[in-house]
């Protein structure tokens, strides 16, 4: 597994320090934003509040399949605001027929670029059905240093507009989306029986 880009040291304080002053300089659009502009510059787009809650929330008698399963966030192209990646979010019906749904989920993220994401996981345990939103920070080795620390000064501010989340994940690289990782997360094999329909 490749070494977390938040094993700290002072370079990368420092970077995350100097991106913070770089982003916070530049203008931010006025149209369509949220009140909340973090620390590093960034605003976060309204549709944000928007797919959070479609997510979150069961409407009744709604569809199952047309219910959204995986909801991404990006920066948008002058780095100035999160928005929702549309393009790599996805409804419950694009994973049927999936062997191994996790492994899914993070082959939707870019290979050279970071994201983060909003997964509806669906698990068992020894007593119930349980369904939890798992936000995931997926930081690849093969991003721009730039990218990381932008994503990394982002997470906190964004993660405050997800009230009720109970899990977070951080990926790195494709040895990370092994689906015991993300099981040890929801409480382990001795609690955790079935992920997403499959024997653990």
């Amino acid at each position: 597994m490749a070494p977390s880009i938040f094993n700290g040291s002072h370079a990368f304080e420092n970077e995350v320090h100097r991106v913070k002053r770089t982003t916070s300089s530049q203008p931010l659009p006025d149209s369509n934003l949220s009140n909340r502009t973090m620390a590093s510059g960034v605003a976060i787009n309204e549709e944000v509040d928007k797919y959070f809650k479609e997510v979150r929330v069961r409407t009744h008698g709604s569809c199952e399949d047309d219910r959204l399963k995986l909801v991404v966030f990006c920066m948008n192209s002058t780095i100035t605001e999160i928005v929702v990646d549309k393009e790599r979010t996805k409804l419950v019906k694009e994973f049927h027929g999936e062997d191994d749904v996790f492994k899914k989920v993070v082959s939707m993220l870019p290979p050279d670029d970071c994201r983060y994401a909003l997964y509806d996981c669906t698990y068992e345990t020894k007593e119930t059905l349980k369904e939890d939103l798992i936000f995931i920070m997926w930081a690849p080795d093969t991003a721009s240093l730039k990218s990381r620390m932008v994503y990394a000064a982002s997470k906190a501010a964004l993660k405050a507009k997800f009230p009720g989340l109970k899990h977070e994940l951080q990926v790195n690289d494709p040895s990370d989306c092994d689906p015991s990782c993300l099981v040890d997360k929801l409480g382990g094999r001795g609690v955790v029986t079935k992920l997403e329909k499959k024997a653990v």
